[in-house]
């Protein structure tokens, strides 16, 4: 089995949250959670000082892409290459060609200027807590937590959906305690 690795996806320029939600739909409603585990589009915050107001922007790092962790097996590069907005993978030659995963001294230091560890989460969350969802295609939905992956970053949380208990795996930073 291939290890998980991080690769650089090409997108339409300013569709890139519109991709990384798409994208997360996708990997739900296909159970690629096994193998598509984190989309990321990194940004930073920048202060601006415009007429004596201060103002933060969120700038993006590298308009028109977008960083997924995944396994590459043939199914996820399909997932991910036939999200719409995405143009394809950086680092592919085309003609059906795999992409190259980006270095680690290089995902580090992407992720370290956007503020992301590639450390485990430490979460003092057990199964049955209530939660809140505050990122991603559930944010401000409340649920409670079924089953808590540490190894993988992942918790299953159950959510009300429509009227319909639904169950959806999600990033350990994208819940928290409910109080």
């Amino acid at each position: 089995m291939e290890e998980k690795q991080w690769y650089v996806v090409n997108t339409y320029s300013g569709h890139e949250n519109k991709v990384k939600e798409k994208l997360d739909m996708r990997i739900q409603s296909m159970n690629m959670q096994d193998y598509i585990f984190r989309v990321i589009v990194p940004e930073k915050t920048e202060v601006e000082i415009k007429d004596g107001v201060k103002k933060e922007k969120v700038k993006k790092l590298f308009p028109g892409y977008v960083l997924v962790e995944m396994i590459m097996t043939d199914e996820a590069w399909y997932v991910v290459r036939n999200t719409p907005g995405v143009t394809g993978f950086l680092g592919s030659s085309g003609k059906g060609a795999k992409p190259f995963p980006l270095f680690k001294h290089e995902i580090d230091n992407i992720l370290k200027t956007i503020g992301v560890s590639d450390k485990p989460v430490v979460v003092d969350l057990n199964e049955g807590d209530k939660v809140k969802i505050n990122d991603g295609p559930f944010k401000l939905m409340a649920g409670k937590v079924l089953e808590i992956d540490k190894e993988n970053n992942k918790a299953k949380v159950s959510i009300d959906l429509f009227g319909q208990e639904t169950t959806v795996e999600v990033d350990l930073t994208q819940i928290e305690l409910d109080k």
